[in-house]
Formats: C-alpha cells, structure tokens, sequence
C-alpha cells in the first residue's frame, strides 16, 4: 500500500473515533441518573447551584408566616387637625354671684339661708370666643369630669344651715362645685405625623351639675 493510501487511511479512522467519542459523551449526558445532581439543587441559566447556596423566602430573618418584623409601615396619621388639651386642673366652687344666693352672718351663733332666686352659671373661658371656647368645655368634659357643662341652672329653694364659731362672721355662698382649669390648643399640618404645634392656651371655670352652699369664716 503506498504512503498517500496509509494516510488517508489513518485519518479517516481518527475521524470515525472522535465521532463515536462524541456520541458515548452525550449518550453519558443524557443518561446520566438523577443522584448525579442533588435534588434540592436549582438551575439558573443552564447552571446548577448548590441547595445550601440558596435561601428559601420564608427563611429570611424577620419573616414569619408572610409577616415581616423588621419592615418599617407608615403611620397612620388622621392630616391636619386642631385640638385642645386640659394642662391642669383644680377644684373650685363656682359661685353664682346674683342676689338671693350669698349671705353672711355673726358674730357667732348659727345661720340658716335659702336660694331666693333663680339663674344660670356659665363657663368662663379666657382666650377664646365661640367655638373654641366649646372645645375646652368638650375637652374638660371627656378628660377630667363628664359632670362638667357650659351652663348651669340654679333653682330656688335649698335651705342650709351652719354653726358660726363665737367672734367670727360666716359666709354663705351659693354655686356649683366644678373647675379651674388650663388648657392648650395645638395645630398639626400635612399628614399629621409630626405631632402638634402649640398655638393658644389658657384658663377657664367650668361648673358641673353639683351644686351647693360653700361655708368660710371671717374675723370681720
């Protein structure tokens, strides 16, 4: 056999080698059994990723049953509003200054008194005029007393009687046992989260629904 015949030979056999190579190789892939790769790992674009490489949803730190702990929600706020609060508060007898409701007797001995005349006590707010003056009374109402009213009726009648002690004078004064209090009126703009600005305060006297005769002594 000449050498050009050897050749082409050889070659045409390397040829047909790489060829079945090539076929066993992708036989190989194809069949390849399925505890060759893991089966909790996960394809990305043709690639394999190990399963401890990967992080399941509901793993996440802060996460549980859908509900995230560490997520910042926005508030919820009620816009721009005005309010008022009461500061302070004190007890005080609400005197209904009228004739017929104030007496005064002594020295010593004891003094019996009566409401003559009828009339109305009403809320003394400083600072405000209508509306807002209706806000400290609500506001008064719902945080110290629910007792407390803008105006208060007086009938006549109730009697009372009081022992004066010797030398001494006393006073009988008619009223109704209600409040003074201070109040503060606060703004807040846009959505309300940021909390209020203070733009008014004040005093009022507020009457209450009790009322009754309040007793002091004098020396005179």
């Amino acid at each position: 056999m000449g050498t050009g015949i050897r050749r082409t030979a050889i070659a045409s056999t390397t040829a047909l080698l790489l060829c079945l190579g090539a076929i066993g190789t992708a036989s190989a892939d194809q069949d390849a059994p399925e505890s060759s790769v893991n089966s909790s790992d996960q394809a990305v674009d043709g690639d394999f990723i190990a399963a401890q490489d990967t992080v399941e949803i509901n793993d996440r730190d802060g996460w549980d049953e859908g509900d995230a702990e560490n997520v910042i929600r926005p508030s919820i706020c009620s816009g721009p509003q005005t309010w008022v609060e009461i500061a302070s508060k004190k007890n005080y007898h609400v005197p209904s200054w009228w004739n017929g409701t104030k007496y005064k007797d002594g020295p010593g001995g004891d003094m019996t008194v009566v409401v003559t005349k009828s009339g109305t006590i009403t809320a003394e707010v400083t600072g405000t005029v209508g509306a807002e003056a209706n806000m400290v009374i609500a506001a008064a109402k719902s945080s110290v007393s629910y007792k407390i009213a803008g105006s208060v009726q007086i009938t006549t009648g109730h009697t009372y009687t009081h022992d004066v002690a010797r030398h001494k004078y006393g006073h009988l004064q008619y009223g109704s046992w209600g409040y003074k209090v201070t109040w503060e009126k606060y703004r807040r703009k846009g959505s309300g989260c940021n909390g209020g600005t203070l733009i008014d305060s004040g005093t009022a006297t507020l009457p209450t629904k009790e009322t009754g005769w309040k007793y002091r002594e004098t020396s005179s």
